[in-house]
C-alpha cells in the first residue's frame, strides 16, 4: 500500500500517547511516520493506561477506563487507516477475566478483542483497520503480579496469541510486535537504550516502531 497522501488513526495507551517520548512532534512513532510517509493527516488517539477491554472496578483515574471498545466509535471516520495498538495494559494491571476465543463481549479480553474488530469493521467498512501486538516488556514471561488481575493472569504471550488469532479469522492484518519489533528490554543493553522503564519506548525506540509499521503497511 502506498501511504502517501493518506490519514491514519492510531487507537492506543500510554506508549500511543508518547509516554518516554521527549519529542513529541518529530520522535513518536505516528509523527515518525507522517513525515517520512508523507501522509496528510494523522490522529492520535492514544490515552494512558487505558485497555482493550472494560474494567470491572472503576479505577482512581476515570480517563484510564476509557477503554478501546468505547473509543472505537469516536475515531475519524474520514480515515483510510486505522491502526490499533493494545493489549499491553490489559496484561499488566486490567481487571476483566481472560476469557475464551468463543467470548464476544468487552467483558473479558478475548471477548474485548473479539468485539473491537467487529465494531471497528461495522463502523469503517471502507478503512483498513491494523492490530499491532505489545511489544515485549520487562518480565513479560511471568503473568502479572498486580493485585487488580484477581488471579485471572497470563504471560503477555497469551494476550498477543489471542489478537493473532482473531486477526486471521476475521482478515484483519496483525503486526506482531512481540516477534518482530526486535526490542526486548529483557536485554539489558536493550532496556537501557531503547526502553529505561521496561515498557515505555523513548525516542529510538519510537523511531524503530515505526520503521516496522511503515514497513508492514507498505507491504500490504
Amino acid at each position: 500500500m502506498n501511504l502517501t497522501g493518506k490519514t491514519i488513526n492510531f487507537i492506543g495507551d500510554s506508549i500511543t500517547e508518547g509516554c518516554g517520548v521527549e519529542d513529541i512532534a518529530n520522535c513518536r512513532f505516528d509523527n515518525v511516520i507522517k513525515k517520512q510517509c508523507n501522509l496528510k493527516a494523522v490522529y492520535n488517539y492514544g490515552i494512558s493506561a487505558t485497555r482493550i477491554a472494560h474494567q470491572r472496578v472503576a479505577s482512581e483515574m476515570p480517563r484510564a477506563d476509557l477503554n478501546f471498545c468505547a473509543r472505537a466509535y469516536d475515531l475519524n471516520p474520514d480515515s483510510d487507516i486505522t491502526v490499533v495498538f493494545g493489549g499491553t495494559n490489559d496484561y499488566g494491571h486490567g481487571d476483566a477475566p481472560f476469557g475464551t476465543l468463543e467470548d464476544k463481549t468487552p467483558d473479558t479480553f478475548c471477548g474485548a478483542v473479539e468485539f473491537l474488530m467487529n465494531t471497528l469493521k461495522e463502523l469503517y467498512p471502507e478503512m483498513t483497520v491494523i492490530f499491532m501486538t505489545p511489544a515485549h516488556r520487562i518480565n513479560d514471561d511471568k503473568p502479572s503480579v498486580n493485585p487488580k488481575k484477581n488471579n485471572n493472569a497470563y504471560p503477555l504471550k497469551n494476550y498477543v496469541d489471542v489478537i493473532k488469532t482473531k486477526g486471521e479469522q476475521k482478515g484483519i492484518p496483525v503486526l506482531d510486535l512481540f516477534e518482530n519489533l526486535g526490542l526486548d528490554p529483557n536485554d539489558e543493553k536493550i532496556m537501557e537504550k531503547y526502553a529505561p522503564d521496561g515498557l515505555h519506548f523513548n525516542d529510538l525506540g519510537h523511531k524503530v516502531i515505526a520503521e516496522r509499521l511503515i514497513s508492514f503497511i507498505q507491504d500490504l
